[in-house]
């Protein structure tokens, strides 16, 4: 199993995610990265991929994996925004 580091600003946004539900896809998701299945990730660049979690508002982790070494790191969050575009 791959290690999970997590940073300060992550653990403070999962802490306060209210929505138990979210959070407990949240960390599924993470369980499954640290287990080699990202499942719905993207490269977003310089090393650093979005995690998508299509629940809700939609959420998003991003996270690094430094070289070979087994660690990831967790370290920032997001919400998708869904705009509504009226034709004009």
């Amino acid at each position: 199993m791959i290690e999970i580091r997590k940073t300060d600003v992550y653990v403070q946004w999962l802490d306060g995610l209210r929505d138990i539900h979210a959070r407990a896809r949240v960390l599924a998701r993470v369980e499954r990265l640290a287990a080699g299945n990202p499942g719905d990730v993207r490269p977003v660049g310089e090393g650093v991929s979005e995690m998508r979690i299509d629940y809700g508002p939609g959420y998003r982790v991003y996270y690094k994996k430094p070289g070979r070494v087994g660690n990831i790191f967790l370290f920032a969050h997001a919400y998708r925004m869904n705009v509504m575009h009226d034709g004009r």
